[in-house]
């Protein structure tokens, strides 16, 4: 179906660098012939709060599991309407905005754009183009503030900005063809994502058992005396993880130049022992207000936040400009202490199952990193103790290792494939009419509902978080 399409037959130039060629049937007009700002005002701010994502769009906030910087009344809050398009002012250029689905309330520092006519554009449709990379470089560029990380999209330059279109008609087509290729794309995720769970699962039994109990099969073992950790080989050395590592040693400064350049892990970048995606670039002034930890080789990171999701991660390689979220707890181990050996301490089911059966909240259950530090763990008295059930370790597990990391690069390339797909339908690179769709499987159909791809991200919470202070000025 996908390797069928082809380009439009003629197209003509839209005077536009950054959008190219249009179909030439197609239309482009500035979005304040389409659009125009409302300012409508809750009154009592019961309506449901929504949240504006570059990940989901608008959906009701209390779907999702961010908590943070809820303000104690929503009175004043604007007003959205189904078919608006809400924009998340200062993460425009993010592509943080959608179009509502249903009335809501949103912060009142986000710009509100209600449609002039219903003949223009398709709610679906406007949401897949106006979330596409090209306009978001388009809103950064139309964007103003006095640095980087203050960027704003005001009301006057998002309506200048070209929006391109075709007849509702086809718009219907596209959204059918797209929403038919986000199924099979979710599917297919979802089944690599339950693959690397099978992998992790084999991977953690055999770091379990060497990392807590050891090589020799035929040692003695002694009583920790913690009800968690069980029996331990009597000469090993019990202590709390402060112990054995510092934790959270160097924090970038907030007087750092809004230029200095990094690379970012925050916590969608981790999975159990593995990253899930490469660290982002980015500058200081426009990054994430949790981008703080500094990290170098041998630090282990391990999630405070969101514990359930066992994110962790061992820094192997020599490192520079990179940085953790403050979600994370980063372990730098001390002497006596091999730090990859710590990783898979950290990384083995008993720790893990600690820190989270320790972890206050439902919807964002987190951790202190004090009560992380009062954990004990107990590790063998030599450095080459430790480096052979490391060597063991590593060797018992480097088909799992490979086999996960060929998954998780299955999976970018599909999440690359999907927006690359979406770009190129929406802005008329590709014609999708004529093309025929199977009849949608009715049980693949409730399965797609009920198991949908959790895209959610740390990154989601974050533009969340700078609600309040954007209200506030």
């Amino acid at each position: 179906m996908i390797e069928g399409l082809k380009p439009y037959a003629e197209y003509k130039n839209t005077g536009q660098d950054w959008l190219g060629e249009l179909p030439a049937h197609w239309r482009l007009r500035r979005a304040k012939y389409l659009f125009r700002e409302v300012d409508e005002r809750s009154q009592t701010g019961k309506e449901e709060l929504m949240s504006v994502s570059h990940i989901t769009g608008v959906t009701p906030r209390s779907q999702k599991t961010v908590t943070m910087f809820l303000a104690e009344s929503n009175v004043g809050y604007k007003v959205c309407r189904p078919n608006d398009v809400v924009i998340n002012t200062l993460w425009a250029w993010m592509a943080a905005l959608g179009v509502a689905k249903q009335t809501g309330i949103v912060s009142p520092a986000y710009g509100v754009y209600r449609p002039l006519a219903s003949d223009c554009f398709l709610p679906r449709y406007s949401d897949l183009l106006l979330r596409t990379p090209a306009y978001a470089a388009e809103y950064q560029r139309r964007s103003t503030g006095v640095n980087s990380s203050r960027l704003r999209l005001y009301p006057e330059y998002f309506l200048r900005i070209p929006l391109i279109y075709p007849p509702t008609g086809e718009q219907a087509t596209i959204v059918r063809f797209l929403d038919h290729a986000n199924r099979e794309i979710d599917r297919f995720i979802r089944t690599k994502r339950r693959l690397i769970e099978l992998l992790n699962e084999q991977k953690q039994a055999i770091i379990q058992r060497a990392a807590t109990c050891g090589l020799d099969p035929n040692v003695y073992l002694k009583p920790s005396g913690i009800d968690w950790l069980g029996d331990v080989p009597e000469h090993w050395i019990i202590k709390p993880l402060k112990r054995w590592a510092g934790i959270n040693l160097k924090t970038l400064p907030e007087n750092t130049s809004s230029d200095y350049e990094f690379r970012y892990l925050d916590i969608s970048s981790v999975s159990t022992g593995c990253l899930t995606q490469q660290p982002k670039n980015m500058k200081f002034g426009i990054a994430p207000s949790r981008a703080r930890r500094v990290l170098k080789k041998g630090d282990t990171i391990i999630s405070t936040v969101r514990t359930y999701l066992k994110a962790m991660y061992y820094i192997a390689e020599d490192v520079t400009n990179l940085l953790a979220s403050t979600g994370f707890a980063v372990l730098t181990p001390l002497r006596e202490v091999n730090p990859e050996y710590l990783s898979f301490v950290i990384q083995s089911n008993s720790f893990i199952d600690r820190v989270t059966a320790n972890s206050i909240g439902v919807a964002y259950p987190a951790i202190t990193e004090t009560t992380l530090g009062t954990f004990q763990i107990a590790l063998p008295p030599s450095l080459e103790e430790q480096q052979a059930i490391l060597h063991w370790i590593k060797l018992e597990t480097a088909s799992f290792d490979q086999a996960i990391r060929r998954t998780q690069r299955e999976i970018d390339l599909l999440r690359e494939f999907r927006n690359r797909l979406i770009t190129d339908i929406v802005t008329g690179k590709l014609d999708v009419r004529g093309v025929e769709l199977p009849a949608m499987d009715e049980a693949a159909a409730i399965e797609d509902i009920e198991t949908g791809e959790d895209t959610e991200t740390e990154a989601e919470e974050l533009i969340e978080s700078e609600e309040v202070t954007d209200a506030d000025e």
